[in-house]
């Protein structure tokens, strides 16, 4: 066998296993095609020697915002795939967003299609987000979608006026994905008790940035997500409830698990490692706080931190995302939307964070390659899980991405060996069209070294990006699995075969 690259003495780590060291990866035609030792090599083969450093799949991040019109400021294709890159990611699920007033998918992904081609250096795939599933979009559309174009993911929002769905629109959404084998994401926030609390704050005058964080409190996504759940056990659906923050509505995921619902859960790095005090800014400008405005908010208490952290280690989450969805700060489309006539208002500042490019090397760096076996957060191999294995599976992408095998796409990071990859992040670092990063100061025990997208370097930390723009791919998805739970689960309390009553 004539490879055109082989993987030397490295450390492989898969989502079950750290292997031996010494094992070596042998790719041809952009596929893994082997593993094992001392295994050939040509005058044309490239060679890279890992050094002992570890190997893992390369990054699967399946919730990222990108040329969204709602974030004109925002990042594009090109420069938000060349900030996932940089960090260690090699594919990316962006959202093809259907505006309120569309009849039809058809447009949406015609529109959102352009945008992408010849514009990604990761490879990547859509989730449709549904604002207004009208029956024909679930009975005719979604099927071609998911059976011609390879999208079998939605995204549905419980809160936003311009974008939610009411709980039998769910109910609707939650049938036709489970007739069709699609994955159902759900934004999960109480909407009227938010706004409830939002009419008292702007009637009491409290319009600074903190008090996004205050207008969204840890109940509104406890109480939504218990009724998403209940709504996904009524219609038999599995449910993906993504970027949790609360340690109570985590809680009802695991109940639900419990009892062997197919209910997943996602987190993101910014509710493992800040707190809403980031909100209220810095004492030379105040309105720095705008900087960390999200939804949902960073919680106030570092209780809720190591709860989250508790459900990453056990097995609750089932994903680790970066939620991706930034609008630059310095600039009067951006974060200073919420700056009318010099006055702070929160309502109007645009939510989400720049993450897709620090995502793994946060997570990387609290397992045991980067701490102490007692100080680490969570093992190697569930760190593989969350950020490559689980989502690649969750929507349709196994067997060809998220795991270090022979069959699979070379997709691979090769971090620096032990004691010699340390960063402190800081914007001067970033790769992203965002004027700052929310991690400012947050140090990592390593930053991939190499980051290898089907056979070919696209990062190396000594040089930078050398990957071609054009080169990521389109991919088109099969049917997700279920990963936890099951499929057939009798809601409580009801008799046998009940559903046959009213299906």
């Amino acid at each position: 066998m004539d490879f055109d690259l082989v993987v030397k003495n490295g450390i492989i780590v898969t989502a079950s296993e750290v292997l031996q060291p010494g094992l070596e990866i042998g790719i041809k035609d952009g596929k893994i095609i082997c593993i094992g030792t001392a295994l050939p090599a040509s005058t044309s083969t490239q060679v890279i020697e890992a050094e002992g450093a570890y190997i893992t799949p390369g990054g699967v991040d399946s919730h990222v915002h990108l040329a969204q019109k709602n974030s004109p400021t925002g990042d594009g294709w090109e420069t938000g795939s060349r900030s996932a890159i940089a960090g260690g990611t090699t594919t990316i699920i962006a959202f093809a967003s259907q505006p309120k007033d569309a009849t039809s998918l058809y447009p949406v992904l015609e529109d959102y299609d352009k945008k992408a081609k010849d514009q990604s250096y990761a490879d990547y795939g859509y989730h449709f987000i549904l604002t207004n599933p009208t029956k024909a979009i679930l009975q005719e559309e979604l099927p071609v979608m998911a059976a011609q174009h390879g999208i079998t993911s939605v995204k549905l929002y419980m809160t936003y006026e311009a974008m939610r769905v009411d709980d039998r629109q769910v109910l609707d959404i939650l049938f036709a994905c489970r007739s069709l084998g699609m994955t159902t994401m759900i934004h999960a926030e109480s909407h009227d008790m938010i706004n409830l609390i939002i009419e008292g704050l702007e009637r009491n005058k409290n319009a600074d940035p903190f008090f996004h964080a205050v207008a969204r409190p840890r109940i509104a996504e406890d109480e939504a997500s218990y009724r998403a759940i209940s709504l996904a056990e009524l219609a038999d659906a599995p449910m993906l409830i993504v970027h949790m923050s609360s340690e109570v509505a985590v809680n009802h995921v695991r109940e639900a698990q419990t009892r062997l619902l197919p209910i997943h859960a996602e987190t993101c790095p910014h509710y493992l490692f800040l707190l809403s005090e980031e909100i209220k800014g810095k004492s030379h400008d105040h309105f720095s706080g705008a900087k960390h405005v999200c939804s949902p908010p960073l919680r106030h208490h570092p209780k809720d931190l190591e709860g989250l952290w508790q459900s990453i280690a056990n097995g609750t989450f089932t994903t680790f995302s970066s939620d991706h969805a930034p609008s630059k700060y310095d600039h009067p489309g951006g974060k200073r939307l919420g700056l009318v006539d010099g006055i702070p208002r929160f309502t109007k500042i645009p939510n989400g964070l720049p993450g897709v490019e620090t995502r793994i090397p946060l997570l990387f760096g609290q397992t045991p390659a980067c701490q102490p076996p007692e100080k680490a957060n969570l093992t190697l191999s569930r760190f593989v899980q969350l950020t490559a294995t689980n989502p690649a599976k969750l929507y349709g992408l196994a067997g060809r991405k998220g795991s270090i095998a022979p069959g699979y796409d070379a997709d691979l990071i090769i971090w620096h060996p032990k004691d010699t990859g340390a960063v402190t992040i800081s914007q001067d670092l970033m790769h992203h069209d965002i004027d700052y990063t929310p991690f400012e100061g947050v140090h990592v025990g390593n930053w991939p070294r190499y980051t290898i997208l089907r056979g070919q370097v696209v990062w190396d930390k000594s040089k930078g990006v050398v990957g071609n723009m054009k080169y990521g791919q389109y991919l088109k998805r099969g049917k997700g699995q279920v990963l936890t739970g099951r499929i057939g689960n009798l809601p409580r309390g009801m008799i046998e075969d009940e559903r046959r009553y009213w299906l």
